[in-house]
């Protein structure tokens, strides 16, 4: 394996995000990677993903859940943790989810490193440094024989002089992890975030979501030519989605979305024109998500949604 990696050089940072292939996505690319995240399902190299998160149990969970699915499919895994939180902490919230996490390490398959070997201390952040630390860390794991890298950085530069700088060197990040086979997941805690951070780190790359008390949302959605229309529809009724509801954290992106639909009040017509799937599809959808919120029948299905119960 292995193989010259080809990162662009850098230039001025660019506001607009690079599209992401989701799951369903016919033109995305094959094969996918399992992301290990029920929100996200699978996605594909090159993917960067913004995570908010509330509390060290659920940045570890989510973690844990991202790199298992990396292991069982040979790549590497990174976790660079931010000095907020100390090694010893990590460590020990990946161990309570992940019972083989000591033979991986062992192995070499994966590591923790403190985030100072990543970021320079002094001002500015040396993007040029840190990035080619990044390419030498690919071309290393591409050579040992992995498919590629899949990394999660932890980051609390919000509230600090260094945060739009800091953003700006996540946007250059964003544009060198294209084809590239890696992934990241970056991860800001939500309790330090005003919505000026959220928004400028949404920008920095391709979709953001949150994690809090265990309970998923999207917050900055996914862009792919064939499913913006879908994601538009998604947005609109995210505030009578993301009233928790029996089954909810059982429920596909895709069921979501059609979900939101039902919740309007279409027909399986409409939701299938609407969408541009097949009606049957629909009831098949209709079904799984009855199924798994414990629905006796449509009427019974939208009550549980709107009144959560």
């Amino acid at each position: 394996m292995g193989g010259s990696i080809g990162f662009p050089k850098i230039s001025k940072a660019v506001d607009a995000r690079r599209p992401i292939a989701l799951s369903w996505d016919e033109t995305a690319p094959d094969p996918l990677r399992k992301t290990g995240i029920s929100l996200l399902g699978d996605l594909p190299w090159g993917t960067h993903i913004c995570l908010f998160y509330e509390t060290l149990p659920d940045l570890s969970e989510t973690v844990a859940a991202y790199f298992k699915e990396g292991l069982k499919n040979n790549e590497f895994c990174l976790w660079v943790v931010h000095e907020s939180i100390a090694i010893d902490d990590g460590l020990a919230a990946l161990r309570q989810c992940m019972p083989d996490f000591d033979s991986h390490l062992a192995a070499g398959r994966m590591e923790i490193r403190p985030g100072r070997h990543w970021t320079a201390k002094g001002t500015p952040i040396e993007v040029q440094g840190v990035l080619a630390a990044w390419r030498n860390k690919l071309q290393s794991v591409l050579e040992r024989g992995y498919d590629g890298m899949r990394f999660s950085f932890n980051s609390v530069w919000q509230n600090t002089d260094r945060f739009e700088e800091f953003c700006g060197y996540e946007r250059i990040l964003d544009r060198t992890m294209a084809g590239e086979k890696m992934m990241g997941l970056c991860a800001y805690p939500v309790n330090n975030s005003g919505a000026q951070d959220t928004l400028n780190v949404a920008r920095a790359h391709q979709c953001t979501i949150a994690i809090r008390s265990g309970h998923w949302d999207f917050l900055e959605v996914p862009e792919s030519k064939k499913a913006q229309k879908e994601i538009r529809l998604f947005n609109s009724d995210l505030e009578i989605l993301s009233k928790p509801f029996a089954g909810r954290d059982k429920l596909t992106p895709r069921e979501m979305i059609v979900l939101a639909q039902i919740a309007q009040g279409l027909s399986t017509k409409e939701i299938a024109r609407t969408l541009k799937i097949s009606p049957r599809t629909v009831e098949f959808h209709r079904a799984n998500i009855m199924g798994k919120v414990g629905a006796k029948n449509s009427m019974h299905l939208v009550r549980l949604v709107l009144e959560g119960t």
